[in-house]
């Protein structure tokens, strides 16, 4: 056994997740780990022995990152995991939980983590790079997804997708959805695109409603360098949004790349398997309509 430093990055606004970090900090306490949660938990997770602190020097200190919430606090926890190399373990107390290897019901595995007893998935992350018309740049990570959108605009879109400089496709679509292996299980499955093992390296590429009989997902090489040019009606906008945060504004006039990111997550796997076990229990079940979000 190894006493190591946790950091707990807990969602509150989840159904369980607060009797859910108090058991797992009991556990952990138990094991002589030292523990430590953002600032903000101390009005509703007050503990002496819990080091309360912002979430960079939390996690930049830390061995190990636990989020406790669903597939959105894994997101969120991702930027800082990543960010500062850690490994990080989801807790799923979300409706679907994909991401997550640990159930609540499953907390007593939590001892695997100070002997070592288990395993590390290196996921690949997207970087989205916004060059605007003044030359100012912006880059964003995303572990998911990077999609261009409207939003709640239904303005018309006509895009065009060149990998290396070679345009690959031209459409007329809502939107488009650049995804990460890890990704294809999210909105891009949804918009209609396959299933990709995980700790695979590569770019999914999916169109959102397309105005076409014969649009289909492409994958590319992680070495590609994609630009996205778009043009629009006069009504219309777009936006990037990664990750699901809040979307950026796009010009027509600017340039947007995607690509692999440098950055990687290193997800832990601490029952064996989950991946497979999560698109048997998770995808091709019925969802239950009492399930908490």
């Amino acid at each position: 056994m190894r006493a190591i430093n946790i950091f707990i990055y807990p969602n509150f606004e989840k159904t369980h997740s607060l009797s859910t970090t108090s058991e797992a900090y009991e556990i952990l306490s138990s094991l002589g780990c030292e523990i430590s949660m953002p600032l903000g938990c101390r009005e509703l997770f007050d503990r002496a022995g819990v080091n309360y602190t912002d979430v960079d020097s939390g996690v930049s200190g830390c061995d190990v990152m636990i989020s406790v919430g669903g597939d959105g606090t894994i997101l969120k926890c991702a930027r800082f995991a990543s960010k500062y190399s850690k490994e990080l373990l989801g807790i799923n107390c979300g409706r679907l939980g994909f991401m997550a290897t640990l159930e609540r019901g499953e907390l007593s595995l939590l001892e695997r983590l100070t002997s070592g007893d288990y395993g590390v998935d290196e996921r690949m992350m997207l970087e989205a790079r916004i060059i605007s018309e003044d030359g100012s740049e912006k880059r964003l990570t995303a572990l998911n997804e990077a999609v261009i959108s409207g939003g709640h605009d239904s303005g018309i879109r006509d895009f065009t997708v060149l990998a290396d400089g070679l345009t690959v496709s031209s459409l007329r679509a809502d939107g488009l959805i650049f995804s990460t292996p890890t990704g294809a299980s999210a909105y891009s499955l949804s918009a209609g695109g396959p299933l990709i093992e995980p700790t695979l390296d590569c770019i999914e590429f999916t169109q959102i409603c397309p105005h076409s009989l014969f649009a289909r997902t492409m994958i590319f090489s992680p070495e590609k360098l994609i630009e996205v040019r778009f043009k629009t009606d006069k009504s219309a906008r777009a936006a990037l949004s990664v990750d699901g945060r809040q979307p950026v504004s796009l010009s027509e006039n600017g340039r947007l790349y995607i690509s692999r990111s440098e950055q990687r997550l290193r997800l832990i796997d601490i029952r064996g398997g989950s991946y497979f076990g999560a698109v048997s229990r998770k995808l091709m079940q019925p969802v239950k309509q009492n399930d908490s979000l």
